[in-house]
């Protein structure tokens, strides 16, 4: 019943900010077609600038969202763009000046609206404070609420006035966040079900606001026929839990999909930049993601007539995204899939003395490694990496630990081979979390590996192991053949654990273990303990981190 009466608190909360916008109760024209293109992005990441090869970028963004302005006004239409959550965390420039050129383009670009994204949880609620003033539109979530009084910690949603039409904008956070988020700054936050949030807002605003369009802003989760996996549900379960056609559209994020159905009904798992794009619909709701970083805008142009929502056209727009091809001397060329968008100029200016700023702190190098290091998502989620290996091994070298965990959605890209920079360190490893270690007997530490080691691939909670063999048995759902160091688990021994704090305190559902007596905060933060193991052991061999079946999966 808690949630419920929170979800009351909710209520009250969205009829105050009805009668403080004070908008117009206006009525759409009868037999009036009304044009209306919504444009969207998320999981920026902190993508302010563009890559090495010229891809993406708020600038060109801006010049791309301008021309789309001005081609749909010119027809008689109209325009919203919003934004699915995750402008934190993810590249070091961004990282080092708090978000803050992030906000201050979608501020210049003309966004309306933001959801929280789990990642805005990542640092403590006064820096999400400071950034919400920063920004001068609304951030958004319905179901994110204060333990301490019960209150919304932001908005629930947004009414924007379209030439008369009404559209409610409601923004909605995965719960996951709960577990995601760093332990530390959200232990007076809570999370409700999305679904349920979404049910109390709509009824409010559909007999009070009674507006003609409902999006749904959320950063939940794009998982085909609802196959959600470890994951918390995310927008197909909502769309079919809340009755037919409650929302109009939701506008996505959190799993950096290119959301596009082929014609059978399956999902397009060979999209590329540029091809058609049809948006999943479910239960009468469209459902669109623009995939991440800003690569791509998503475009959707909607017709309006006495009541009823048609899509007419639907796009993923990609920004100076490049195809890597071999030219006729077999040397690799980065070719443009579509005309290039030139960079808006004073945006670029303006983001320039951030990007100068980031790049002074940056540029420093720390060592070198031979061989590719690999971080990818698509591929450190699934296995042992030599990236994960290293990490897991300098961490429980700096802990003076037996065996070393790390949980791979603390790893956010790889190293590529030659030099290695600060910045680099840092866009491995962005969130600042503190090595910290515990000491458990054999059995404990049994108990903790048939929790950790069956974390499910395809998800941040699975874990690099370092100092450790074993066979880990998803059906039977324990390890076996557990060997530290070369010798044999014994269950009387104490074992020293090297792990992040974001694990220690539960994060990505882990065992927590900050109450052991034994626990300790050793105070490095890992970037900093990363930097310090390449300025240590540079030339890095990378062939000397590779998971020679330690762990051995069934």
């Amino acid at each position: 019943m808690k949630s419920l009466l929170k979800l009351s608190t909710c209520a009250g909360v969205i009829l105050g900010t009805l009668a403080f916008s004070g908008l117009a109760q206006a009525e759409y024209e009868k037999d009036r077609t009304y044009q209306l293109t919504v444009l969207h992005t998320n999981d920026l990441h902190g993508r302010f600038w563009t890559n090495q090869n010229g891809e993406y970028g708020l600038a060109a963004q801006k010049t791309l969202i301008d021309r789309i302005r001005k081609e749909v006004a010119d027809k008689g239409g109209d325009v919203i763009l919003l934004n699915a959550g995750d402008y934190n965390t993810g590249i070091p420039e961004s990282d080092l000046q708090n978000a803050k050129p992030d906000i201050e383009a979608m501020n210049i670009i003309g966004y309306e609206a933001l959801v929280l994204g789990n990642h805005e949880f990542d640092n403590p609620l006064q820096l999400l404070d400071m950034q919400e003033s920063w920004a001068k539109f609304p951030f958004l979530s319905a179901n994110v609420f204060n333990k301490k009084d019960g209150s919304l910690l932001v908005k629930p949603y947004t009414i924007l006035d379209k030439q008369g039409l009404k559209v409610a904008v409601v923004g909605l956070t995965t719960e996951d966040t709960a577990k995601l988020g760093n332990p530390e700054f959200i232990s007076n936050v809570e999370f409700i079900r999305p679904a349920e949030a979404a049910k109390d807002v709509l009824a409010s605003l559909n007999s009070n606001e009674k507006p003609d369009i409902k999006i749904g802003l959320t950063h939940m989760g794009y998982y085909h026929d609802a196959q959600y996996g470890s994951n918390a549900p995310g927008d197909v379960s909502m769309a079919r839990e809340l009755e037919k056609g409650a929302f109009d559209m939701i506008l996505g994020g959190h799993s950096h999909d290119t959301v596009c159905i082929n014609d059978d009904g399956s999902f397009n798992l060979k999209y590329k930049p540029g091809d058609a794009c049809k948006p999943a619909f479910e239960n009468g709701t469209w459902i669109m993601q623009a995939g991440e970083w800003g690569k791509y805008v998503g475009r959707a142009d909607f017709e309006f007539k006495n009541g009823d929502l048609k899509l007419v056209d639907y796009q993923l727009i990609p920004v100076n995204l490049k195809d890597k091809v071999k030219n006729a001397e077999g040397k690799t060329e980065y070719v443009l899939f579509q005309e290039e968008i030139p960079a808006d100029a004073e945006l670029l200016a303006h983001l320039k003395t951030y990007q100068d700023k980031g790049d002074e702190l940056l540029g420093v190098e720390v060592g070198s490694v031979n061989e590719k290091l690999e971080g990818d998502r698509n591929v450190i989620r699934f296995q042992q990496t030599n990236l994960g290996q290293l990490i897991a091994r300098s961490q429980k070298e700096r802990a003076k630990a037996d065996i070393g965990i790390m949980n791979s959605g603390g790893i956010r890209a790889s190293i590529e081979p030659g030099k290695v920079t600060y910045k680099d360190i840092l866009t491995v490893q962005p969130f600042g979390n503190i090595i910290s270690y515990v000491e458990l007997n054999g059995q404990e530490l049994l108990d903790y590996l048939d929790v950790v080691a069956l974390k499910e691939i395809d998800s941040g909670a699975y874990a690099q192991f370092a100092g450790i063999s074993m066979t880990v048995d998803r059906a039977a759902k324990k390890v076996s053949n557990v060997k530290i160091n070369g010798e044999a688990l014994d269950l009387k021994k104490t074992y020293r654990v090297s792990l992040p704090s974001f694990s220690a305190a539960g994060g990505d559902g882990y065992p927590v273990v900050t109450n052991n007596p034994s626990y300790v905060n050793t105070g490095f933060v890992d970037a900093e303990s990363l930097k310090l193991y390449f300025e240590e052991n540079s030339p890095i061999d990378a062939s000397q981190f590779k998971n020679e079946n330690e762990i051995i999966y069934k």
